[in-house]
């Protein structure tokens, strides 16, 4: 798999979801989460940026994770 340089994970109001953001290099990918709710716990955030990341091909460390909210 391939290392992912930070992983960002903010709550969109708009659409009323979890945004996990996935950086890589030059490219970013971003996905929207739903299961969580907007009072989420900060393990629970890191949990789904690292499925998401999983999920997309790429590894991320515990420290690359930030959560905005």
């Amino acid at each position: 798999m391939v290392r992912a340089n930070a992983a960002e994970v903010f709550w969109d109001t708009s659409k009323k979801v979890w945004i996990v953001r996935i950086q890589v290099g030059g490219e970013a990918v971003r996905r929207a989460c739903k299961g969580a709710g907007h009072d989420a716990d900060d393990a629970s955030l890191r949990t789904l940026a690292h499925q998401t990341a999983e999920d997309e091909g790429y590894e991320l460390a515990d420290s690359a994770v930030s959560i905005q909210r």
